[in-house]
């Protein structure tokens, strides 16, 4: 069942230095969120927050009824239902593709180190069903070709289209995509907005993405929120964004802007 994601006056500071500011947002479930903002708006640390990589200083973040800062962020994909990617892909690039795929799995499988050391039947017979629905997977993101093929061999597109599938093995309700279209040509970029829509039409999950492209996010996105400095700036549709005077300032400049608008 796709997730609820709700921050309430999330900040962060690191040292005397103020990163995030009350920073509110509620995410819907099943919906298709951006987080948007010139360089250094606090995207990503806000990002790193929700995923728990960084604690805030203050505030709330909620994924439904789980208090994200009371869970350490190992536990988040089995206790919360949240994956996310990352603007460069963490691939095990020795490793096939199938293999990166399967450690997707790992929040859900059954037993420990023990059992999995020992190949008792039951995990045997789980570790034959994650690999079967491991290939189904990339079967569905057009990967099926790439199973067998290590993972150094393909392109940095490709290899943020087998992160997505890894992301998808761990059974999220609650996805977050990092800067996905960084690095990708127009074709790639459209590929990747093709499998987002799969992903949306075929699992019941919650995603949020931060990103710059900003043809990406007007493709994919129900709403966005803006930072600027830290701090919200709006909230609203991608076209309301793009054409909000305050979010044409932050990302040119009030001089550039007001030239603009001349």
């Amino acid at each position: 069942m796709a997730a609820r994601l709700k921050l309430t006056d999330v900040s962060l500071h690191f040292g005397g230095i103020s990163v995030l500011q009350n920073v509110s947002l509620e995410v819907e479930p099943g919906a298709v969120f951006g987080l948007v903002g010139p360089n250094g708006a606090g995207k990503t640390s806000l990002f790193n927050c929700i995923s728990g990589h960084y604690r805030p200083s203050s505030g709330s973040i909620r994924i439904d009824d789980v208090e994200t800062l009371a869970v350490h962020s190992s536990r988040l994909a089995k206790v919360a239902g949240l994956a996310r990617t990352f603007q460069h892909p963490a691939l095990r690039l020795e490793a096939s593709v199938l293999e990166n795929v399967l450690l997707g799995a790992h929040s859900h499988l059954p037993g420990g180190p023990v059992s999995w050391a020992l190949r008792l039947p039951p995990t045997m017979r789980r570790e034959r069903e994650a690999r079967a629905e491991a290939r189904d997977l990339l079967e569905r993101f057009g990967l099926a070709w790439a199973a067998d093929i290590p993972a150094d061999e393909l392109s940095h597109g490709l290899h943020k289209g087998v992160e997505l599938v890894r992301a998808m093995m761990s059974h999220p309700r609650l996805l977050l995509l990092d800067e996905p279209a960084a690095g990708l040509s127009h074709a790639e970029v459209e590929s990747f907005i093709a499998s987002v829509r799969t992903m949306r039409a075929d699992f019941d999950l919650t995603i949020v993405i931060v990103e710059h492209h900003m043809g990406l996010i007007s493709a994919l996105t129900d709403r966005v929120v803006v930072l600027d400095h830290g701090a919200k700036l709006m909230e609203g549709t991608a076209a309301e964004a793009q054409s909000d005077p305050r979010v044409v300032e932050a990302y040119l400049g009030k001089e550039v802007a007001d030239g603009d608008a001349a």
